[in-house]
């Protein structure tokens, strides 16, 4: 699933389509996640790229007509740019045709994201929004903060992190390579974390996921960029998906948490 460095740097690329007028849309699939709204093609048309955001996973394209077009990529959803030339293949969602001629595509295999169209003033009174965290990048995510939060939280430091509504953004993958740059257990329990180890995890937090988008995010099964080059943090993994390899002393161990893999170095990331 796309996480935030390879949402963030989906973002980036969609700079091309930054002031672009949309000429039309063809709908190729009218329900993913969710139903695709009635009046995308209407609103869309004619009107122009404002405005290229982020919001945690989701990717907001702002519009001149005071919409926002909202994108989340589920498990195996992309966008990508195409020319004149372009010819639909299978699972091409949902396509943008601009004046320029540029053309903008929505790709998603299982059919797991979801799009919206909303008025941009009202973007945040939408449930899927309302209801996320701090984003894992705000400059807002404080140490005292998310202690207040977890500090009688029964639940494993892992499925916090990937709990949106407590940090927005952060997915499987980086949970496992933040506990490990932070040397914290993916077993210790919220409640059982002090500031000192919050702060340390913060700056992991921080530290990881910039890291990620200066790499182009992850590519391991169906993320590229706009463009279509696959990211290359995957390289810089110390511990996702290596089990069995040593580090230092220490050998990476996979557990299966809440459903989902957890990979670390029980002698390295120790909080007893």
């Amino acid at each position: 699933m796309p996480e935030l460095p390879e949402v963030e740097t989906t973002v980036r690329g969609l700079c091309v389509i930054l002031n672009q007028k949309i000429s039309y849309v063809k709908i190729h699939t009218t329900k993913l996640r969710f139903k695709i709204p009635n009046n995308i093609s209407n609103i869309l048309r004619n009107s122009k790229i404002s405005n290229l955001r982020r919001i945690a996973k989701f990717i907001i394209i702002d519009l001149d007509i005071n919409y926002s077009l909202v994108i989340h990529l589920g498990m195996s959803g992309r966008l990508k740019t195409a020319s004149s030339a372009y010819k639909r293949i299978k699972h091409d969602h949902i396509v943008l045709y601009f004046l320029s001629k540029k053309i903008l595509i929505y790709h998603d295999p299982r059919k797991f994201g979801f799009i919206d169209i909303v008025k941009t003033k009202d973007l945040q009174k939408q449930n899927y929004i309302l209801s996320l965290g701090v984003d894992a990048l705000s400059p807002n995510l404080k140490p005292q903060m998310i202690f207040e939060k977890i500090s009688k939280s029964e639940v494993p430091i892992k499925q916090i992190l990937l709990n949106q509504k407590i940090i927005a953004g952060i997915g499987n993958i980086y949970a496992s390579e933040i506990l490990f740059d932070a040397r914290i257990s993916p077993l210790i329990l919220g409640k059982d974390l002090k500031i000192s180890l919050i702060s340390k995890l913060i700056k992991s937090i921080k530290k990881i996921l910039k890291k990620a988008i200066r790499y182009g995010g992850s590519s391991i099964r169906d993320y590229r960029s706009i463009d279509g080059t696959l990211g290359s943090f995957q390289s810089n993994f110390r511990v996702y998906n290596k089990e069995g390899m040593k580090i230092g002393t220490d050998k990476v161990k996979k557990i299966v948490q809440y459903g989902r893999s957890t990979f670390y170095c029980p002698k390295l990331q120790n909080n007893k």
